[in-house]
């Protein structure tokens, strides 16, 4: 039965407040930096971790969260998703100190992980049509983009009227709502064939972010040669050959190590890792740049990173449709420049530099972030079997949240964190031209649904025989 046009369009609004608040709080935390510094005395590591704990849980978490809702159902796992959200948001008003906030963020995001992948499940789901889908993704994704750069302004303004412990609790009505929405508008749906929970998997997979992130937020103090620096890269290092041992034997893994055949989709995933590595950098140093150097209000300082939000929603639609007709190599070309700019010119920003120029620089991250998006999405999922284009998506997102960890804990460890960020853009520009060349195109038939159906079989046999 087809699902009326009033009820769908409901559906793609429940599904938009999900994703607005839990990209929102990536970037609305950062400006409230300054102030739970100062009513909590927390340390540079416990400010880097009341980021890095949120995005450090969604990315190791949302894989797992997209096959769970596959296989008990997208509403529901959805609806608990709203709910574990709105309590850690409420836990996280509710703090007396870092460490609470801390696992309260955590707690965020496990309901995050509930909320992203599977809302674009739902979406897709409720417009079954091609150019629907199309559009209704293409609405999906701007929020997302434009929830991440007014984070800062929406954060300002609560911080300066009501305090910092509001941007937390500023989710909670909205996720209350969302629940009632969800129950009254939201079909439930799964999947066909839900693939099998692969736990030893996901436990490397969280060896391996939380071992690199909290090394580089643990060298600032210890020193890269401190023991417990070096036991926390061992233990990732140990994560990652396990994942290269383990996970190839497995007929559903959480991690698809065949997709990495693709150069396309290599690309596209390091692409995401580096781009939002230096967009996190990018916020975190910048927004305590514009309260602790210059003095700026909360507000104040979210205002400063308007023309990234601006540019954002002129951009990304134009970037939109040239991928579609031109492909996506110049846009990451012109992504990667404007990063490599703006990274080189926030490396010179100082206590006296002209207002103008620091928000020039702003200007220049907001053409990166308006243009680097939708063709990576591109990229990744060219050439992609349809029977995976589920699990491409759900690691583009990973890389992407990846990438803000790592960038937040670079931000706070690394010196000249500019030149950092202008050396990620430089590779931005190396790697969209390789993942957008004739070889890589070349490289996406290795992962055809033929290929990959006969290797799947292949492997079936001989876990058989070896039975």
């Amino acid at each position: 039965m087809t699902t009326p046009t009033v009820n769908r369009a409901l559906v793609l609004a429940t599904c938009c407040v999900s994703i607005v608040v839990v990209v929102m709080d990536i970037s609305i935390v950062t400006v409230a930096l300054p102030s739970i510094r100062r009513d909590l005395h927390a340390s540079l590591a416990g400010q880097q971790w009341t980021i890095d704990a949120y995005t450090l849980v969604l990315a190791g978490f949302l894989v797992l969260a997209g096959s769970m809702a596959d296989r008990f159902g997208r509403k529901r796992v959805f609806t608990i998703g709203l709910a574990v959200f709105g309590a850690g948001s409420l836990l996280c008003g509710l703090a007396p100190d870092i460490g609470w906030l801390i696992a309260a963020r955590a707690l965020q995001a496990v309901g995050g992980t509930m909320l992203n992948p599977v809302a674009m499940a739902i979406v897709a789901t409720t417009f079954p049509a091609p150019a629907e889908r199309a559009r209704a993704i293409g609405v999906f994704g701007a929020m997302s983009g434009l929830a991440l750069v007014l984070g800062p302004i929406l954060g300002g303004l609560l911080v300066d009227g009501f305090g910092w412990r509001a941007v937390f609790w500023v989710n909670v009505p909205i996720v209350a709502v969302a629940i009632v929405a969800t129950a009254v508008f939201v079909p439930e749906s799964r999947a066909p064939r839900a693939r099998r929970f692969d736990p030893l998997g996901q436990v490397l997979v969280v060896l391996v972010l939380g071992g690199v992130v909290a090394a580089i937020i643990a060298s600032r103090g210890l020193g890269w040669s401190s023991p417990v620096v070096l036991g926390l890269l061992a233990a990732a290092a140990l994560g990652v050959a396990g994942i290269l041992a383990y996970e190839p034997r497995r007929a559903d893994p959480l991690l698809e190590l065949r997709l990495f055949r693709s150069v396309s989709f290599s690309g596209a995933i390091v692409m995401a890792v580096f781009a939002l590595c230096g967009f996190g950098a990018f916020l975190f140093v910048t927004t305590r740049y514009l309260q602790d150097v210059r003095g700026f209000s909360a507000l104040d300082a979210g205002l400063c990173l308007l023309p990234v939000g601006a540019l954002v929603l002129a951009l990304s639609p134009v970037t939109g449709r040239l991928v579609g007709t031109r492909g996506p190599r110049w846009p990451l070309v012109v992504a990667g420049i404007a990063l490599a700019l703006g990274g080189a010119a926030s490396a010179w920003l100082g206590p006296a530099t002209p207002l103008p120029a620091v928000l020039a620089v702003s200007l220049l991250f907001g053409v990166f972030l308006g243009t680097v998006n939708p063709p990576i999405t591109n990229t990744a999922m060219a050439g992609m079997p349809g029977s995976m284009a589920g699990v491409a998506a759900s690691l583009a997102s990973t890389g992407r949240q990846t990438g803000t960890t790592l960038g937040v804990a670079i931000a706070g460890a690394a010196h000249g964190v500019g030149w950092v960020v202008a050396g990620l853009g430089g590779g931005l520009i190396v790697l969209a031209l390789v993942s957008t060349s004739r070889r890589a195109v070349v490289s996406a038939g290795i992962i055809s649904p033929q290929n990959l159906s006969g290797e799947m079989s292949n492997a079936a046999s001989g876990r058989s025989t070896r039975g």
